[in-house]
């Protein structure tokens, strides 16, 4: 009983601390967006197409505002903010000392919005040029101190500044670094304009709220130009943006909650099953003196409640303990979340509470119903009945063999599918229909797969050996139970690594077929590459060309009527070669000429378009061109090779300069013979540009390597909470089988068996069990990974790896599981009395 609770603390610590965090989250960033947030705010209306990290210059507005509005009725105060998050920062050693977790570096000027969310606690605020402070997460974090030297590299250039001030925030900063300047420095050094402000911010005065100031700031100034917004429209405009990522950890997190709560179902039935089997004479006599089927029932129901009422309520306190836990875990990787901000709603225990114990009753029902049904002629008997669920029922076993074989269907239908929207839902239909058919058919399976594990590992250890395999094979509804338990887990950590293998394969075979360039500069944090920077590639000796890459949205009229929102890539001529497109009509190098642009395939067919056809390109930055299209290009999603191709040249007569967008890749292709010594002068050249990094292509797979490897061991992580359940299970079924063999194992002592002999007998089944549920979680997840590469291939997942290594080590790590679970019930085992188990009943 003690460790079924522990299986529902766990699932619902794993609920409770998700909601808490979530929220807990959400808490944090919704107080720094507030307090943030004048009474009214306006923007540029562009301000969202601008704050997109390509130009490296946020919108702006003019400076004139802050008088216009100084005039408007309700308005209490004016205040301009000028801020960039298109700028990296680095110490005198030229290390990045920016944000490594997603969060932005935001340089600004001190407005009232500041004056809100911090508090300088050293030093001075800056007034020239030539000073800066920073926040004070960021200095204590990297060591930076006043006097410190930092360099801002922006797009329109870099420039040294002295530390002078420390600010630290008055709510929870959440991992950005803020560096602040004087107003003239941010306004010339980073927006380009020293009579603008990236936005306006307006306090209103006493008696006035927001949406009557709202409305009266949007009567002066008119609505067309400008975006108005109240705080509570500002923060829940940001809120949003965050909330839809922080709703895919909450719901990521939550099943694989979901997956251990179902684990904890198979532990629950083969905990109460063996309960009632071990009562059976004890149920029999309650009947025989008159207790009901419907009394007998409710008793381990209302057992099953106390159960899950216990184990509920420690699992939400775990929850939040787990909570507390995750904001620490962050805090260590740089997004700091206080305790201050921590969130229980009133929801999170009730769904805490309610899920633990309906899922523990509904677990126990079946078991409940079986001790219903003792007869009271069991109290007759000298021992109990055979255990329950001892013998395959042969209907379950017909329904398991039916809902697998239509599950393998499905995959087959999935793999084979040309749609991927309909591949999608075969394969989901076939994961359920199969993992449910295998939980159907595993005392099936159970008797077959164990005699095969038996003669392969068991028999070489003699008789205990065969007793172990007897044992195993005594109840194997209890063993198939207990396997499939584990065999949840296991299949999900065999389709991953396939799907992961498949990934890094697929992604290593396409770069080397249609990559040609040697080497690939980027930003791992998405920031633009600077002109400074790309001006410096380009002078490297070694190199024999780089290549510009630059992504501009663009509208597309047709010659069939009407237009189309499509991306458009500018390159540099040498794209060509440095990333292999094939043609399907026209060629590709005269797509970079003059007025020329080439189209993929799927786009020609689609709306009639032919090389020689002329297609009027309207730039959203931009003017109007009208282009000829010299090549039909093969659409290949697996490198983005289906998007519209033109010129740099080309597109730079049409957008202007200061509304480019920056490179966010570039390439760069090596003369003969000189790759290393090329390599080296690339990366010693940007050695003062530390967001960037310059990779081969021995580089760039080990990236993707790392990056997939990184994501499924974060995915094995939380899968490791579902197989700890199922551990617990195995413990749990060694545990009540050594009880309900007392007699059995105090003969087996008397005749001879040794305390050593016995614990091995233990182990070994346990073993042979954990073994069982491993072959049947491995299979059946390589056929679901599998499927789904396949079902991938459409999106250009098309090499099947396999990755065997980490296959065996899975099943090799069952074995040493089923070893550990066997360590407790092989010891209380081991020391029983003879005399006392013999006389047991």
């Amino acid at each position: 009983m003690l460790l079924s609770g522990v299986a529902v603390v766990l699932s619902v610590a794993f609920v409770c601390g998700t909601l808490v965090f979530t929220d807990t989250m959400n808490t944090t960033f919704d107080r720094l967006f507030t307090e943030t947030a004048a009474d009214v705010t306006v923007s540029s209306k562009d301000a969202e197409e601008s704050e997109t990290p390509d130009t490296g210059r946020p919108a702006t507005v003019p400076a004139s505002l802050l008088d216009e509005l100084k005039g408007v009725d309700g308005v209490a105060s004016v205040s301009g903010s000028a801020y960039s998050t298109g700028v990296t920062v680095v110490n005198e050693d030229d290390e990045n000392v920016g944000a490594t977790t997603g969060a932005p570096t935001i340089a600004s000027n001190w407005s009232e919005a500041d004056e809100r969310s911090m508090e300088v606690v050293s030093g001075r605020l800056p007034r020239g040029g030539g000073e800066v402070a920073v926040d004070a997460d960021t200095a204590e974090k990297h060591g930076l101190e006043l006097g410190d030297e930092l360099r801002t590299i922006a797009a329109s250039g870099d420039f040294r500044a002295e530390i002078v001030g420390v600010a630290a925030f008055r709510s929870t900063n959440p991992g950005a670094t803020v560096v602040y300047f004087d107003t003239g420095t941010v306004q010339t050094r980073l927006l380009g304009d020293r009579d603008a402000y990236t936005s306006v911010g307006v306090t209103a005065a006493e008696g006035v709220g927001d949406e009557e100031l709202k409305e009266n700031v949007a009567a002066a100034l008119g609505s067309g130009d400008y975006k108005i917004q109240t705080q509570e429209e500002y923060a829940a405009e940001n809120q949003q943006e965050l909330g839809s990522f922080l709703d895919v950890i909450k719901y990521a997190l939550l099943g694989f909650a979901g997956i251990a709560l179902l684990v904890g179902v198979f532990l629950i039935v083969n905990t109460f099953s063996m309960l009632v089997a071990q009562r059976t004479r004890e149920i029999g006599l309650l009947r025989a003196i008159g207790s009901s089927r419907r009394q007998v029932n409710r008793s381990v129901l209302v057992e099953a409640l106390l159960l899950g009422v216990l184990g509920s309520v420690l699992g939400v306190g775990a929850g939040v303990g787990l909570a507390v836990g995750l904001m620490e875990l962050m805090g260590l990787v740089g997004m700091n979340l206080s305790t201050d901000d921590l969130t229980v709603r009133w929801t999170t225990p009730v769904v805490g509470v309610v899920l633990g114990v309906v899922v523990t009753v509904l677990a126990a029902y079946l078991p409940a119903r079986r001790a219903g049904k003792v007869s009271p002629m069991a109290a007759l008997r000298d021992d109990g009945l055979p255990v329950a669920g001892g013998r395959v029922g042969r209907v379950r076993s017909g329904v398991g063999l039916v809902l697998t074989l239509a599950g393998a269907g499905a995959l087959v239908v999935a793999a084979g599918s040309e749609e991927a929207s309909e591949g999608s839902a075969f394969l989901g239909l076939g994961v359920v229909l199969t993992l449910v058919g295998f939980v159907l058919v595993g005392p099936l399976l159970a008797s077959f797969v164990v005699r095969v594990l038996a003669v392969a590992l068991l028999r070489a250890f003699g008789p205990v050996g065969r007793m172990a395999e007897r044992n195993a094979l005594r109840n194997p509804r209890r063993t198939g139970a207990t396997g499939a338990a584990l065999m949840i887990g296991l299949s999900l950590v065999a389709s991953l690594s396939v799907v992961g293998a498949s990934l890094v394969a697929s992604a290593s075979d396409e770069l080397d077929r249609s990559v040609g360039a040697d080497f690939i500069v980027q930003s791992d944090s998405y920031q633009p590459i600077v002109p400074e920077a790309a001006e410096r590639l380009g002078s490297v000796e070694g190199v024999e060309h780089v290549t510009e890459y630059r992504v501009l949205e663009a509208r597309l009229s047709v010659p069939g009527g009407g237009t189309v929102s499509e991306t458009v890539t500018a390159a540099s001529p040498t794209y060509a070669q440095d990333l292999r497109v094939d043609t399907v009509a026209g060629e590709l190098s005269a797509a970079y000429g003059r007025d020329a642009m080439s189209v993929p395939e799927d786009f020609a067919e689609k709306h009639g378009v032919g090389v020689g056809d002329r297609i009027e390109v309207d730039f959203e930055r931009g003017g109007t061109a009208t282009l000829t299209v010299r090549a039909i290009t093969v659409a290949d999603t697996s490198v983005d090779q289906g998007a519209v191709y033109l010129s740099t040249a080309t597109a730079g007569r049409y957008v202007p300069e200061d509304r480019m967008p920056l490179n966010m890749i570039m390439f760069a292709k090596a003369e003969d013979g000189q790759e290393d010594a090329a390599y080296a002068a690339l990366k010693a050249e940007l050695k003062r540009f530390p967001q960037y990094t310059v990779r081969n292509q021995a580089d760039y797979k080990e990236l993707l390597e790392g990056q997939v490897g990184q994501m499924l061991n974060m995915v094995y992580g939380l899968l490791a909470l579902a197989i700890v359940v199922a551990v617990l299970g195995v413990v749990n079924t060694l545990a009540l089988s050594v009880v309900e063999r007392t007699r059995e194992i105090g003969l087996m002592r008397a005749i001879g068996l040794s305390r050593r002999q016995l614990r091995r007998m233990i182990r070994l089944e346990s073993v042979v069990i954990a073994l069982f549920g491993a072959l049947l979680g491995l299979g059946l997840g390589l056929c679901w990974g599998v499927a789904a590469q396949r079902l991938l291939a459409l999106e250009g997942l098309k090499v099947l790896e396999v990755p065997w290594p980490t296959i065996a080590a899975v099943f090799v790590g069952a074995a040493v599981v089923g070893l550990v679970a066997a360590l407790v019930p092989a010891f209380r085992a081991g020391r029983m009395n003879v005399l006392s188990a013999i006389a047991s009943e």
